[in-house]
């Protein structure tokens, strides 16, 4: 009996290795995507902003998002992102200022600060994005964050594709990623919000 037990805690311990494996490899060739195509509007995801100058990686989604925008990707940018504690600007906020700065005009421009994580900024971009009736988008982030992007973006019933501000990323980027999506996949994305801490 308890040699069945070993069997199946070594199978099952099997199992979970192979699942990560693959599923790390999915996140890192995922990464490398660039799936950029003509779309009603591109969704910027929040990054950290100092009291209103969008961070590095922030300014780095931006640019990116811009350059989109001019070469004719989407006519309208959508910045998502809430506010830290004791802040007094949002992402969303930040990323509309700098744009705005960049010579995107304000009419090209939608904040969606609602939603403390990735989960909760698309869906409020996806229901502000659906009573609209706007279509297809393009999201942009890090490229290390395109396969739970697509996960997301797919458990909420959206037509997305990813284009990274940068592709790749560190090895303690894509293994939390990997994690993530790991998860995500067998619970569900939404559902990770409860167990956050």
């Amino acid at each position: 009996m308890i040699r069945w037990g070993v069997r199946l805690a070594v199978a099952a311990a099997a199992v979970l290795v192979a699942y990560l494996t693959v599923t790390f490899v999915q996140v890192q060739v995922a990464s490398q995507r660039d799936d950029r195509r003509p779309a009603d509007a591109i969704v910027v995801l929040g990054a950290a902003q100092y009291d209103g100058r969008p961070s590095p990686v922030l300014r780095g989604r931006l640019d990116h998002a811009r350059t989109l925008w001019e070469q004719g990707v989407a006519p309208r940018i959508v910045l998502t992102g809430s506010k830290q504690p004791g802040d007094r600007f949002t992402e969303a906020f930040a990323g509309f200022t700098y744009l705005r700065g960049q010579g995107v005009p304000e009419s090209a421009l939608t904040i969606v600060d609602d939603g403390d994580s990735t989960w909760e900024s698309l869906a409020a971009a996806d229901r502000i994005l659906d009573a609209e009736g706007v279509g297809p988008i393009t999201l942009v982030s890090d490229g290390y964050h395109n396969a739970r992007l697509e996960g997301i973006a797919d458990e909420l019933g959206m037509d997305a594709v990813t284009s990274p501000s940068t592709t790749g990323g560190s090895p303690a980027e894509l293994a939390r990623e990997t994690g993530l999506v790991a998860l995500g996949r067998v619970i569900g994305y939404g559902r990770m919000l409860r167990y956050r801490p």
